[in-house]
């Protein structure tokens, strides 16, 4: 498929935070999410406590966003670069913690391998910070070429995850 706008995407938008109010950063990120041009914010997963994998600091909150836009996937991913800016989100080395971190995991049935983006994310189906928040949303959606997000989910039954009350 090709880099272009087409209406009525379905859309999955990873948050995650580490860093100052996380759990406030998450809701205004939602927020901002939800105001979005040609983009309806149609609901997000609860919130989930995480280790940190392959970074440092403390624990991630993390949830899922699923979206439906008009946005094309490059275009989005600037936008939620944008809000992480808006955020204080700042890249002084990779993986470094974050005040907030916006990832664009699944564009509808999108497959891109561009130098700034690869969908579906490629680290998703590796991660139940991803996986939990996800399943919660659409547990048997098929991340492509790697198989149902509950499938998934159970390979990943060791890595440490809370859901958060409301």
């Amino acid at each position: 498929m090709t880099e272009r706008a087409v209406a009525n995407r379905l859309v999955y938008v990873g948050l995650g935070a580490n860093l100052g109010d996380a759990r406030a950063a998450l809701r205004s990120a939602l927020s901002a999410l939800a105001k979005l041009p040609d983009t309806s914010l149609l609901r997000a997963s609860s919130a989930r406590r995480s280790a940190p994998i392959d970074s440092s600091g403390p624990d991630y909150l993390n949830a899922v966003a699923e979206l439906r836009t008009a946005l094309a996937p490059l275009d989005l991913l600037h936008r939620l670069q944008a809000i992480e800016l808006a955020h204080g989100r700042e890249r002084p080395y990779r993986n470094a913690p974050r005040t907030l971190d916006l990832d664009l995991l699944l564009h509808d049935d999108v497959t891109l391998d561009t130098p700034e983006l690869t969908l579906p994310h490629p680290r998703a189906h590796e991660r139940a910070f991803v996986l939990a928040p996800l399943a919660e949303l659409a547990p048997a959606l098929v991340i492509p070429g790697r198989g149902t997000v509950n499938d998934l989910l159970a390979a990943v039954a060791d890595q440490r995850i809370e859901r958060l009350p409301a």
